[in-house]
């Protein structure tokens, strides 16, 4: 944990970082480690009248700094989806600091923040560093329970899918989709339009887990970024091919249709985790 206290920025840097007519140059940036339980949130960017965890997040920050503070973070996550590792930057001033050590302020966005969400980690970054466009890769995990009666403990953190599944299967499917290609029928069909929707995926790795007794296969997704449900779009691809109502090959036919209805169903959100970024 870091327990140090940020140094003053001096007046030679400030001058050397001019400040910009549409927004402020700050002293420093930090970035906060995060984990929330998606359940209460309408996912995580601010949303007008919807309790979401930039919103949270942004309002006990302006409790603490009596203004606004503008966060980024490493990768939106939508409604019901959870995060061990999201990363959020933002800047502040000396003035906002106050003297504060960092795991001071930890502590009081913890006692300020909704009781899903706890920010686990402060560090400071160079300025100007941006949890989004600084991050190298982002790693999902997706957790399937595949026992033969419905979960307890991990009901909500997980996609009961009954049966068994084909996991041999379901990795030589997942062999097509590593790489760089157009993910278009893995994304939310109107989240896409005009926008580029090539991805390269680096790792798609499937770990059998057994959590407070249950049986769990969960499912690594690793790559530079993620359109908007692509990762829950990917597990239900792949989990019609676990149960055999598809042929592996077929993976490769839905990525080059590059339509949204060609792909499977989209895997509910508790069983998704934002798991870490790699800078």
């Amino acid at each position: 944990m870091n327990t140090q206290t940020i140094t003053p920025t001096s007046a030679r840097q400030r001058e050397a970082a001019a400040p910009t007519a549409e927004k402020p140059v700050r002293d420093h940036t930090l970035a906060l480690t995060l984990s929330y339980n998606g359940a209460p949130f309408s996912g995580f960017a601010r949303q007008p009248g919807q309790l979401t965890v930039q919103g949270d997040l942004e309002d006990a920050l302006h409790l603490l700094f009596k203004r606004d503070v503008e966060t980024t973070c490493a990768g939106r996550t939508d409604a019901g989806v959870h995060a061990l590792g999201q990363v959020v930057s933002f800047d502040v001033d000396d003035v906002d600091l106050g003297g504060r050590s960092l795991p001071s302020l930890r502590r009081s966005l913890n006692a300020l923040t909704h009781d899903a969400i706890s920010v686990r980690e402060v560090e400071p970054k160079k300025l100007g560093f941006s949890a989004r466009f600084d991050a190298q890769a982002r790693e999902y995990h997706y957790h399937l329970c595949v026992d033969s009666t419905s979960p307890i403990f991990m009901k909500d953190f997980s996609w009961f899918v009954p049966g068994g599944l084909d996991v041999s299967a379901m990795e030589v499917a997942s062999q097509y989709l590593l790489g760089e290609h157009d993910f278009k029928s893995f994304c939310l069909a109107a989240s896409a339009e005009g926008k580029p929707t090539n991805r390269n995926i680096r790792e798609i790795s499937f770990h059998p887990e057994t959590v407070l007794g249950e049986n769990i296969l969960a499912i690594k997704v690793v790559g530079n970024a993620f359109l908007h449900s692509m990762v829950r779009t990917i597990v239900g691809t792949l989990v019609m091919v676990g149960r055999g109502q598809r042929p592996a090959s077929w993976v490769a036919e839905v990525l080059e249709a590059r339509e949204r209805q060609a792909a499977g169903e989209n895997a509910p959100a508790q069983g998704l985790v934002f798991w870490r970024v790699i800078y």
